[in-house]
């Protein structure tokens, strides 16, 4: 792949100053040359896997059909207007997650995957919006995007398809093979396939505050420490026997309220949150995985890579695997630290590794987390 040239002639700082989440920005030749990183013979066997998540939408005398993966056979390629959707290609493709992690200017903690989009002349999923920030790279032939800022974000109803009722375009664009378009949350877009042509979508994750909340109240389930027991040795004689007695509700109130969240208990919640793996996600370990001698003398020399499949975070002394965590002291968490940044570690830092690390990666390594370099 040739040297990328992304945002064009801003800087990353510059974008995020003045376009993240604020208004779309049109790269020509972000990444000049591109082609295709998988053919469309890998993509289709990719959306015939349980495991992989993918969709199949068509638009017939103008109705929308939409068809959830496994897809065992695709419509004719004369066939106009449709579109095979495949998202997480970066799970399993290394040069896909070469791609995505082009964009780790924004933190892995809100890095998504690399949605492939496939389509034939017409094809598209209609005008709609996305919660989340996206980036569009155009992969192969011609797409036309137009887009607009439009508030009124209300939707035709009993589609398969979220799509926007009152869709009114402010812009259009020709995307070719290179060209990347950037759209900030809840900007309308509608992109539709002039010939054949694949996209390739980079999105970044946005949990809801009620997705985030309800998790979190269930993460502190078992750290919540309230001992002893309702009781009233001063209870009076009920007068209204069906109404809860107002002394009942402070005295349990005054409990409740000695429940209380850190800022630790947070971090914990959020790296595991984030670093757990989708549902649809599964690792297999190496058929005849190495004794620890081995391990620990092959990763000395050739040091180990993190699956396309894990994610590692860290905040402060703790570290953040597939959806675990774990405190280190300070020399293993530098050792760390770089695993989560470079993804990689090289033979002779593995080589410096405390036994706590190496015990560390020879699990990872059988739970196929992480893979000899």
């Amino acid at each position: 792949m040739k040297k990328l040239t992304l945002l064009g002639d801003i800087t990353p700082a510059q974008f995020l100053r003045d376009y993240w989440h604020k208004k779309p920005l049109l790269i020509r030749q972000a990444i000049p040359g591109f082609k295709p990183l998988l053919p469309l013979t890998a993509l289709a066997e990719l959306a015939k896997l349980n495991h992989v998540e993918s969709r199949l939408i068509t638009q017939v005398d103008g109705e929308w059909n939409m068809q959830h993966g496994p897809i065992e056979a695709l419509p004719a390629a004369t066939q106009k207007a449709w579109t095979m959707l495949v998202q997480g290609a970066n799970l399993y493709d290394k040069k896909a997650d070469a791609l995505l992690r082009e964009f780790r200017f924004i933190p892995d903690a809100r890095l998504d995957d690399l949605m492939i989009s496939y389509a034939t002349d017409g094809g598209g999923v209609g005008p709609h919006f996305d919660s989340y920030d996206v980036f569009l790279l155009q992969a192969h032939g011609k797409r036309r995007w137009r887009i607009g800022a439009q508030k009124d974000l209300s939707l035709v109803e009993g589609l398969p398809l979220k799509i926007l009722k009152n869709f009114k375009p402010q812009e259009e664009f020709v995307l070719e093979p290179g060209d990347m378009l950037y759209l900030p949350p809840h900007y309308a877009h509608d992109g539709v396939a002039e010939g054949e042509c694949m996209t390739y979508s980079i999105g970044f994750r946005s949990p809801s505050y009620q997705e985030l909340g309800e998790a979190f109240l269930q993460f502190m389930c078992d750290s919540i420490d309230l001992p002893g027991r309702y009781a009233d040795p001063e209870l009076d004689v009920a007068k209204n026997p069906a109404e809860i007695p107002k002394h009942m509700l402070a005295t349990i109130t005054e409990e409740m309220n000695k429940v209380r969240f850190t800022e630790e208990d947070v971090t914990i919640f959020v790296g595991e949150h984030l670093s757990e793996p989708k549902h649809n996600v599964f690792f297999t370990g190496p058929a005849k995985p190495l004794t620890m001698g081995r391990f620990a003398e092959t990763v000395a020399k050739r040091g180990v890579v993190l699956s396309l499949k894990s994610q590692m975070l860290y905040r402060g002394k703790h570290v953040f695997i597939n959806g675990e965590s774990f405190a280190v002291g300070r020399a293993d968490k530098v050792l760390l630290d770089t695993l989560a940044n470079e993804r990689v570690l090289t033979g002779t830092l593995v080589a410096g590794a405390s036994d706590d690390v190496m015990e560390a990666l020879y699990t990872w390594y059988q739970d196929g987390w992480v893979e000899l370099a």
